[in-house]
């Protein structure tokens, strides 16, 4: 299903620097930049509150209304204060619903995998890919099957299943998930290989060969 556009509402600062960007954040505003090639930046603010509920919404395009025109932004970079971990400013980058973009989406999984039900451990190793698609068409996120997902398989990108709108840019050899036995299996398996050989393996000669009968019998 195609994302929603959720309305995210800004206002254009006039007043720039650390001092004015501070009280904004004390009075619980975040500054923001809009982007958009071949324009010049717009200094815009976001109410904290707002903002915190589109992002986790899990939205990844929002509807604007900037200077009387409507638009449409997605989220290119936050700024993160380095000990609360507080959002201190965000930049915003203009779409056009005309232009293909490309964008990261997340991967879930769905599904019992039988290899879980045989005491597999499951291993997502992507969380999200890369897609190339018009903004109407982003998906809020990419569905990975594993109700076929046995013992010691793996699903790839190749394996994913979406809408032909999308084109999907990350490598299609990488692996997105696999079932694998549990750690203590695999080293018990290993363990075994070792003795198998051990026991196959003929015994070592001796450097010295023990005196024969006869040559004991001529040194006497």
């Amino acid at each position: 299903m195609a994302q929603q556009y959720e309305q995210l509402n800004l206002t254009e600062r006039t007043e720039r620097g650390g001092s004015s960007a501070r009280l904004l954040r004390k009075n619980g505003i975040i500054p923001a930049n809009y982007y958009y090639k071949g324009v010049e930046n717009i200094n815009l603010s976001v109410n904290k509150i707002e903002l915190l509920k589109s992002l986790r919404s899990g939205h990844r395009i929002f509807k604007v209304d900037l200077k009387g025109d409507t638009q449409y932004v997605m989220v290119k970079d936050i700024q993160y204060h380095p000990v609360t971990d507080d959002i201190i400013h965000i930049d915003l980058m203009r779409i056009r619903r005309d232009e293909k973009m490309t964008i990261s989406v997340p991967l879930v999984l769905e599904g019992d995998a039988p290899g879980v039900q045989e005491g597999g451990v499951m291993m997502q190793n992507l969380t999200s890919i890369e897609i190339n698609c018009l903004p109407a068409d982003v998906p809020e996120q990419v569905v990975v099957d594993i109700s076929d997902l046995e013992m010691h398989a793996s699903l790839n990108v190749e394996d994913l299943e979406v809408s032909d709108e999308l084109e999907i840019l990350t490598s299609s050899d990488l692996s997105v998930v696999s079932c694998q036995p549990p750690k203590e299996e695999i080293e018990e398996e290993i363990e075994e290989e070792e003795v198998e050989l051990a026991e196959g393996e003929e015994p070592e000669e001796s450097e010295e060969a023990p005196e024969s009968k006869e040559d004991k019998s001529e040194e006497s």
